[in-house]
């Protein structure tokens, strides 16, 4: 923006009542980060006014002695604080001596979508929220709020519904006040659990508002005595929380959906085209690696399970597979067509680093002209293993060790990333998994104390 404009932007944001200004980027993990200013500073913080010393964040890749980066908003992309109208938010990007900062994952994605836009796409992307509504106990436990929410198989229970209205109430109206057209809530498959569903975007303005839903609804649990979290796998023997992205790639010219055509005239009946499939196929060809950024802690991986300690199937994918409205694939083409799903990532996904790696497979694979072979229509949970092997279906990483170990070694990481970033994923992760791996569990104690 020029000053003018940017001056213009501060009268209107004064005029609404606001007072300061939040510039948020995200660390490694998706957490935001970032200062604020009032609104006077509004040009300054424009200008890359706020600095940050890297070093005293996850994933940026600094030193001590290293020059301090600064955050830069994305002036056309705020949000008033609903709860708060006296702070607009911004997400922001970090740059370095003023360049763009590689190691910023909304930079990486940005980075990402110029080159699908060197293609002539543009990347639509929806992601399915879903989250749990908890109370912590005295003694630290999480329980469901309402003592009713008890169903062995609780998805679309109404009663629970109505029982945490409040609640949902004000996250359906803010989401519909923001204007990202809500059109579907229920309560999910786990006791406690809901989902909101609203509508796609261009893949970094979905990335800004996952981000800023995980704000709110953890906002709006609090003034209710509440938790809310997207935590992976809260409890081992309820389903856990996914964030399945729905993809599609359009024209940059004329707006249309690059996936979409009639079933009739797709020779495998899913509603794809060519494209559509060559996109799936990259996202196969790359799926154990993308499944360390989809679903990247320790956690994740006890909800990527067929059953575990539930007692039914757990919606999880754990096969590197496509299909049609089948769930037990980890890539699956709903009805109608038009789009994919990657039923992969999970509740603590970054959703700018997951959204680069993935639309960059997927590009891989248009280029490469990647097939996915035919898709998977039976049920994958059951079929036997000599069967899987037959039709070369691979497992999905089980742990976030095995998951990054595949991260490290497919070489279009570093492409996407750059080997800082790429580095920086690496080390966290696997200090992570170490640290996980070295914590002698209440389980253990249980298990083997009275044994030996």
């Amino acid at each position: 923006m020029s000053d003018a404009e940017i001056e213009a932007l501060r009268a209107k944001l004064e005029e609404r009542g606001v007072k300061y200004c939040m510039g948020a980027y995200v660390d490694i993990h998706g957490v935001p980060k970032g200062k604020v200013v009032p609104l006077p500073h509004l040009a300054h913080m424009a200008h890359g006014s706020e600095r940050y010393t890297g070093y005293a964040l996850d994933g940026l890749g600094q030193a001590p002695n290293d020059d301090e980066l600064t955050s830069v908003p994305d002036l056309d992309r705020w949000i008033q604080l609903p709860w708060e109208p006296k702070v607009a938010w911004f997400p922001s990007d970090n740059e370095f001596r003023g360049a763009p900062y590689a190691l910023n994952t909304r930079v990486a994605l940005k980075t990402q979508l110029a080159e699908a836009a060197k293609m002539g796409f543009g990347f639509n992307l929806g992601v399915e929220c879903e989250i749990f509504l908890l109370r912590k106990t005295e003694d630290g436990r999480l329980e469901t709020p309402t003592a009713d929410d008890v169903l062995t198989k609780p998805c679309y229970d109404l009663r629970s519904f109505m029982d945490n209205f409040r609640w949902l109430d004000r996250m359906a109206e803010t989401i519909d006040a923001l204007g990202w057209d809500l059109y579907s809530f229920d309560h999910e498959d786990a006791n406690g659990q809901f989902e909101f569903d609203f509508r796609f975007a261009d893949a970094l303005e979905t990335c800004d508002r996952v981000t800023f839903f995980r704000m709110m609804a953890k906002r709006y649990a609090a003034d209710e005595g509440l938790i809310a979290t997207m935590m992976p796998k809260p409890f081992a023997d309820r389903t856990g929380n996914g964030a399945h992205f729905n993809m599609s790639l359009s024209d940059l010219q004329t707006g249309a959906n690059l996936f979409a055509c009639d079933p009739a005239d797709d020779p495998r009946g899913l509603g794809l085209t060519e494209t559509g499939y060559h996109f799936i196929g990259g996202i196969l060809k790359h799926g154990r690696a993308l499944c360390a950024a989809f679903a990247p802690t320790v956690n994740s991986y006890k909800r990527l399970v067929r059953q575990g300690g539930m007692a039914t199937f757990s919606w999880a994918p754990v096969f590197n597979s496509y299909g049609s409205n089948n769930r037990t694939n980890s890539v699956r083409v709903p009805a109608g067509g038009g789009r994919c799903e990657s039923r992969n990532a999970d509740g603590a996904v970054n959703p700018y680093l997951a959204a680069a790696l993935a639309l960059a497979a997927g590009l891989d694979g248009i280029r490469n002209r990647i097939d996915p072979g035919a898709p998977n229509e039976d049920n994958l949970y059951t079929m036997s293993e000599a069967e899987r092997a037959a039709r070369g279906i691979d497992f999905l990483p089980q742990t976030l060790q095995e998951a990054v170990a595949a991260f490290a070694a497919d070489p279009l990481v570093e492409e996407v990333l750059g080997r800082e970033l790429r580095d920086e994923f690496i080390r966290y992760k696997s200090e992570e998994w170490q640290e996980y791996h070295l914590t002698v569990s209440a389980w253990e104690i249980e298990r083997y104390s009275h044994l030996f």
